[in-house]
C-alpha cells in the first residue's frame, strides 16, 4: 500500500518548541514523530510514503533520507508556501492510478488499525473514508455528523460539542484529485464539495488510542511518558 504523511506546516500551537525543529521531528524519547507515524504505517502493510514537506524542511530530509531506516520506500514532495492539507498532495495525483491510499497528518500518534480501515473502505463503495475518534467533549477538534448508514453527512470546525473527532487519517480512492483545489483543506473545503455534488463518505470508527500532540504541556506529558518507558525497558 501507498501513502501521503503531511508534514509541511509549520506547528504554531507548539511554539517555542516549533521556532527551530518541525513539529514531526519534536522528539519522544530517542525518536522523532514521525518515525512512530512511519513504523505504524509499515506495521500496517504500507511499503511506500511520499512526505510532503515544507518547513524546515532539510531536517526531515537529512534524517529519513530514502527511507531505509525505517524499512519503507520514502519521496519527498516539497511545498512552496502554505498549500493546506488538501492542496499539499495535489502535487503526488501521478502517483495514485488505481488502488485506494491513505493520507494522514505526520504528528499524531495512533494505534488505529489501517488495514481494516482500508478493507472497509473498499466494501464502502465511497470515494473516501474519514476516521473518527470516538472521544468525550472534543472542544479541540473538527469533529464529523454521521448517519445511520455510517455516512458522513457534515463537517464542522472547532469548538463543538460532540463525540466523533476526525482523526486526520483517510483513505481516498485516485478521483479524490479531482475534487481538489489548490491551497485547500480537507475539512473546511474538499469534503463539502464532496457532500455538496452528492458523494458518500464512509465513516471508519474506532475506539483506540490516538492524540493530536497539539499544545506544549501535550507534547511535554507524551514525551515524559515515552522517555519513561524507555528507561524501565533499559534496566529490565
Amino acid at each position: 500500500m501507498k501513502a501521503i504523511v503531511c508534514c509541511g506546516g509549520q506547528g504554531t500551537r507548539l511554539r517555542p518548541y516549533t521556532y527551530s525543529i518541525p513539529k514531526p521531528m519534536l522528539p519522544l524519547g530517542r525518536k522523532p514523530i514521525l518515525e512512530y507515524v512511519l513504523r505504524h504505517l509499515k506495521a500496517n502493510g504500507v511499503n511506500e510514503v511520499t512526505l510532503t514537506v515544507g518547513y524546515l524542511k532539510e531536517q526531515i530530509i537529512s534524517h529519513f533520507g530514502n527511507g531505509s531506516k525505517v524499512g519503507m520506500k520514502l519521496s519527498y514532495s516539497e511545498e512552496e508556501g502554505e498549500l493546506g492539507t488538501a492542496g499539499s498532495i495535489l502535487a503526488s495525483a501521478g502517483k495514485f492510478s488505481k488502488e485506494p491510499f491513505i493520507v494522514q497528518m505526520g504528528d499524531h500518534l495512533s494505534r488505529l488499525d489501517i488495514k481494516a480501515m482500508v478493507e472497509a473502505h473498499r466494501k464502502s463503495g465511497c470515494i473516501a473514508s474519514v476516521a473518527l475518534k470516538r472521544t468525550g467533549v472534543p472542544l479541540e477538534y473538527g469533529i464529523a455528523e454521521v448517519n445511520e448508514k455510517n455516512r458522513i453527512t457534515a463537517f464542522k470546525e472547532k469548538p463543538i460539542v460532540r463525540n466523533l473527532v476526525n482523526t486526520g487519517v483517510y483513505v481516498f480512492n485516485p478521483g479524490i484529485f479531482d475534487y481538489i483545489k489548490p491551497k485547500e483543506d480537507f475539512a473546511k473545503n474538499v469534503f463539502p464539495r464532496l457532500l455538496a455534488q452528492k458523494q458518500h463518505i464512509n465513516a471508519y470508527i474506532f475506539d483506540d488510542y490516538w492524540l493530536d500532540i497539539g499544545r506544549p504541556a501535550d507534547y511535554e506529558k507524551v514525551n515524559e511518558m515515552v522517555t519513561l518507558m524507555e528507561m524501565v525497558g533499559e534496566k529490565e
